[in-house]
């Protein structure tokens, strides 16, 4: 980048003040916490990482009777899934959560604040490296980019596999960011090429397998610009990167699976790459990743139409932001090859998508005074933005109702709590992947016999045969069930959790309703709370939207229902 662009970098927007940055870097974990405890709750993609971490911290790692205490107190042998997954990630949560729980806080929220936080600081990390290449003010710019993004401030904290390689591609692909642009001195861009292969090998052992594609690709890449100078350095740190994976990966997961030698990432890749099962889960064409989950990823239509095409066309910054781009764009080229396809498998390519997009946005900001085209630009981009952020949180509003799993599992603690000595549930196959976790389940009372607290017994039973059988439903109290007629001999509905299936628009006169689509269905449609103030809600339907607003669509998820043997009389 030349002098004066670097020059006028540091003036733009105010964003010279290093008050301002600090208050900035705190825009992103500021975020990404708001997000978790508004939306608390997690899906069956999350489970296994999450449950894992609540065995460690609740059984720890047993050194005695290691084969009979995993089998009966983890609870990944009763429920392993189709390929084995790594509890490394588990691990490091359980150690860095110790603190949080100590002081008695909600402990899922701690556990997935962890991982957010460890995401939002290699975000930061990554944005300090745009802010050495390119100014403070790209810099600043990538922040307010990436905040307004919905997908990674949602997910960071989410304990979805790609979420633990998240952070640490973020942090491989930082450490090249300081050579872009810039006279670096060789010796400082082979220890930045180094850490960045060493960091993306141990993650495409340990973590997610398609992490490999990237590896290969930005190797390619580097070979392409320095020749085979770097050559030595590469192979060294790929080996080690490698060596140290499948030393921690194999240990770790051969002692919790009680499996020796198991690699799951390797069985993961067999499953899903060689022996193409991952079909199974759905396909999609090959322009997915391009046509569809990246302008779902970047949202601010700015960043994807404008900000990066200018910033790979104006020969100032054409060639560092082909430099950020070619590894993460031929990643995802390659990777479209892959029949299955979901957003989550190329989340690691947003990060450097928006430093290019960030350079872009700048350019187009320190020129706003120079012509009316930039001046458009920039009132664009300034809207745009802040059009994002009300997506964004309107987003939010939206997933967080998704998860009724989890308000049932807690309603029925409110029901059963105190009503009995031993209280046993039943949860169905929708309850236990909408929501509901053992970190939800209550732990057993300190003293049963002495005190007015309930023994909570759970049971996931799946099995078609048993769940048909009377007498296996004598022994329960409560059941949470999608199907009520499902559940045998005498019970009652006591309450009935709803779910999101839809939006729609409400216009001016669109109050409150509801829609019978059925005996058995409503389908209820109600105004979407945005900013959990009822009255500010209210204010900006009525003076801002002219009455227009988001509606959703509410459907009976599923039902509480209570043994009628419990009854009295």
């Amino acid at each position: 980048m030349d002098k004066a662009s670097a020059s006028s970098n540091r003036q733009s927007l105010g964003f010279s003040s290093r008050a301002t940055d600090t208050l900035l870097s705190l825009l992103l974990p500021s975020l990404i916490l708001l997000h978790l405890v508004l939306s608390p709750h997690t899906k069956v993609e999350e489970s296994f990482n999450l449950q894992a971490t609540h065995d460690i911290l609740t059984h720890g790692i047993p050194t005695k009777y290691v084969r009979q205490r995993l089998k009966e107190q983890y609870d990944h042998f009763s429920f392993p899934g189709v390929v084995p997954r790594t509890f490394t990630g588990a691990l490091l949560l359980a150690t860095f959560s110790q603190v949080g729980i100590y002081m008695g806080l909600n402990r899922q929220i701690v556990v997935r604040g962890v991982l957010g936080l460890l995401n939002a600081s290699a975000l930061l990390a990554f944005r300090r490296a745009v802010a050495r290449s390119f100014g403070r003010d790209t810099g600043n710019w990538y922040l307010l980019l990436q905040a307004c993004q919905f997908h990674v401030i949602y997910y960071a904290s989410r304990t979805l596999p790609n979420m633990f390689a998240f952070g640490l591609t973020t942090l491989a692909l930082s450490r090249l960011l300081p050579t872009l642009g810039g006279s670096f001195n060789s010796a400082a861009f082979r220890k930045s090429c180094r850490l960045s292969v060493y960091i993306l090998t141990f993650t495409a052992v340990v973590f997610r397998s398609e992490i490999a594609v990237l590896l290969a690709v930005l190797i390619a890449c580097l070979f392409l610009r320095e020749g085979m100078v770097i050559f030595q350095d590469i192979v060294l740190a790929g080996t080690t990167g490698a060596v140290i994976g499948l030393l921690v990966t194999i240990s770790v997961d051969s002692f919790f699976w009680l499996k020796f030698p198991l690699w799951p990432e390797l069985a993961g890749f067999k499953y899903n790459a060689i022996e193409g099962k991952s079909s199974a889960w759905g396909t999609n064409p090959w322009w997915f990743y391009f046509g569809n989950a990246l302008p779902r990823l970047l949202l601010n239509p700015m960043s994807w139409l404008v900000c990066i095409p200018l910033a790979a066309a104006i020969p100032a910054t054409r060639i560092p932001t082909l430099d950020i781009l070619a590894p993460v764009l031929g990643f995802m080229a390659i990777y479209s090859i892959q029949p299955h396809k979901e957003w989550r498998f190329v989340i690691y390519a947003i990060p450097s998508l928006t430093a290019a997009a960030a350079i872009g946005a700048n350019w187009i900001w320190t020129r706003k005074s120079k012509t009316i085209l930039y001046r458009v630009l920039s009132l664009a981009l300034v809207w745009s933005t802040l059009a994002s952020f009300a997506i964004s949180f309107s987003m939010l509003a939206i997933s967080r109702l998704n998860y009724p799993g989890a308000e049932a599992i807690h309603r029925v603690h409110q029901l059963g709590e105190g009503s009995a000595k031993v209280v046993r549930v039943h949860m169905d196959t929708l309850s236990c992947t909408t929501g509901i976790t053992r970190f939800l389940e209550k732990p057993p009372p300190d003293n049963l016999l002495g005190s007015n607290q309930t023994l909570w017994i759970y049971d996931k039973t799946e099995e078609e045969s048993t769940l048909l059988d009377p007498s296996f439903w004598d022994k329960f109290d409560y059941a949470l069930a999608e199907s009520p007629e499902r559940v045998i001999e005498e019970w009652e509905i006591v309450d009935t959790i709803e779910a999101l299936i839809g939006v729609t628009i409400m216009g001016p006169d669109g109050g409150e309703k509801e829609k019978v689509t059925s005996d058995k269905n409503t389908v209820t449609v109600k105004p979407l709370k945005i900013t959990w103030l009822t009255n500010l809600d209210i204010f900006l339907r009525r003076h801002i939207t002219k009455g227009w607003w988001l509606g959703i669509k509410l459907k009976p998820k599923i039902r509480i229902m209570r043994n009628l043997r419990m009854l009295p009389g």
